[in-house]
């Protein structure tokens, strides 16, 4: 029953796709779905965004070993970024009618720019989607005992042709009905827990007196992994094409700005769900923590759980992972198809640039699938060799690019290049105490400030003239 509940649920997710196909008719529909998405919608495909393998099974797994220290880059770090969003950069972003993030960094700082956070930017969305498919994978091995390699062909064979078809239509349909869907599962399964553990002063006398603490321990070292911990997401993913491409499918402004509160309030309360399930699982079962931490949720649950929880978990889950996925395919291929391919293209039609787009789908999957097929791959070191690049490489261009005058082109270069030179010389060939992004960022930093005061340009003059064309089209 299980089984054919998967299938069903897969070929409804494929149907969704070929519905939405039929709203695809430019690449604007293709990349933000007409700009027409209302705040439900919108706040549901924010709250998809990351709600992924990662939040399901790896962070109850960093919950139950660190305690509350171990959450605040997911969902803490999460929901923080969403907020930002919308408080500081949906607004100013959305006005420009852009497709990508990488051509505020053209209208900003020039072609060069643009090319440059493009070739950066693509590629760091390759070990994020490998991992989606090798979590889900994993999930469909657990359940039905099929080897990994074919689990990892259907889910990404899934993916890749509702995306293909349907563009942000489909992801943004698909997200509204998957965030039910997880909705759902979380919360009776949260419920279910709550009452077998036997209420909250069992957990409580269950854990370490320092479980729940909030703020760090004293010590400068500390308070620095605390804070990069907030940072990796919370500031890290603001320049992240798949959060910029939903914004930007809003119906106008304000929809944008309230969609990325509501998806910042949802991740928070949603995301803590799983972190207290895997707890509440922890104290009834501690004989599941021998095995895979990361699979503690779902062993519990195939163990321990009625044929109606696992239905629910489990289309929570794969709701969650498909939803992390699909996303995740859509915002580099749109990037490869709007920043590195159309500026050497001449006078390509808006038809030629969909099916280019459609393409770079393609290609965007078999890169990622070419890294997720190797069986040593693991979830773990797949999102941990993609995480942290925006923040020391785009970040601070993208941030003092709408808020200082004096950022030039030349100093978005070098804060680019800088902060991930640096960032990868303390990450893999002499790490050090620090987290490599708190030196990266540093360095992206000093090379905004550096490369604008020795190269200044009139590129801020330029930017005004260029936003305000493109408010008046």
């Amino acid at each position: 029953m299980l089984i054919a509940f998967i299938v069903l649920y897969l070929a409804l997710t494929l149907m969704v796709g070929w519905w939405a196909s039929r709203k695809v008719k430019t690449t604007a529909d293709f990349v933000v779905a007409g700009k027409s998405l209302r705040t439900p919608v919108l706040a549901a495909g924010l709250f998809a965004t990351w709600f992924g393998s990662e939040t399901v099974m790896g962070a109850p797994s960093e919950f139950i070993e660190h305690g509350l220290q171990g959450a605040m880059e997911d969902p803490f770090g999460a929901a923080l970024c969403l907020v930002l969003v919308g408080l500081i950069y949906a607004r100013p972003l959305y006005k420009m009618n852009i497709l990508t993030f990488n051509d505020f960094y053209r209208m900003r700082f020039g072609r060069l720019s643009e090319i440059v956070s493009a070739v950066f930017m693509v590629p760091s969305y390759f070990g994020w989607i490998a991992a989606q498919l090798v979590a889900m994978a994993v999930v469909l091995k657990a359940i039905i005992g099929l080897p990994l390699v074919y689990g990892i062909l259907i889910c990404c064979l899934a993916a890749v042709i509702y995306t293909y078809i349907g563009g942000m239509w489909a992801v943004a349909i698909t997200d509204f009905v998957q965030t039910i869907m997880i909705v759902l599962g979380m919360a009776v399964l949260a419920i279910i827990m709550y009452i077998r553990v036997g209420g909250i002063s069992v957990i409580q006398n269950s854990v370490p007196d320092d479980f729940f603490q909030f703020f760090p321990d004293r010590g400068f070292m500390n308070w620095v992994h605390y804070l990069a911990a907030w940072a990796t997401i919370g500031l890290g993913s603001i320049p992240q094409q798949d959060v910029f491409q939903r914004v930007m499918s809003a119906k106008n402004a304000k929809v944008a700005v309230r969609a990325s509160y509501w998806g910042g309030i949802l991740y928070l309360s949603i995301g803590f769900m799983p972190l207290m399930i895997g707890l509440c699982g922890r104290i009834l079962y501690p004989e599941l923590m021998e095995g895979d931490v990361q699979m503690i949720l779902p062993e519990m649950v195939l163990r321990h759980g009625n044929l109606l929880l696992q239905i629910l978990f489990f289309g929570a889950l794969l709701s969650a992972i498909l939803s992390t996925t699909s996303g995740a395919i859509l915002a580099p291929s749109t990037v490869m198809g709007e920043n590195l391919i159309k500026p050497f293209l001449k006078a390509p039609t808006d038809h030629t640039m969909l099916r280019i787009m459609r393409w770079s789908v393609i290609f965007v999957t078999i890169c990622s699938l070419a890294m997720a097929l190797p069986e040593d791959a693991s979830i773990f070191d797949l999102v941990s060799d993609s995480s942290a690049l925006s923040l020391v490489a785009l970040f601070i261009p993208l941030t003092a690019g709408l808020f200082w005058k004096k950022a030039s082109g030349a100093g978005a270069i070098a804060s680019m290049i800088a902060g991930m030179v640096v960032w990868i010389f303390c990450e893999y060939i002499r790490p050090t105490e620090l987290p490599s992004l708190v030196p990266g960022l540093g360095a992206s930093i000093l090379g905004m400030i550096l490369g604008s005061f020795i190269k200044p340009d009139d590129s801020y003059p330029r930017f005004l003239e260029l936003r305000a064309q493109t408010k008046a089209s």
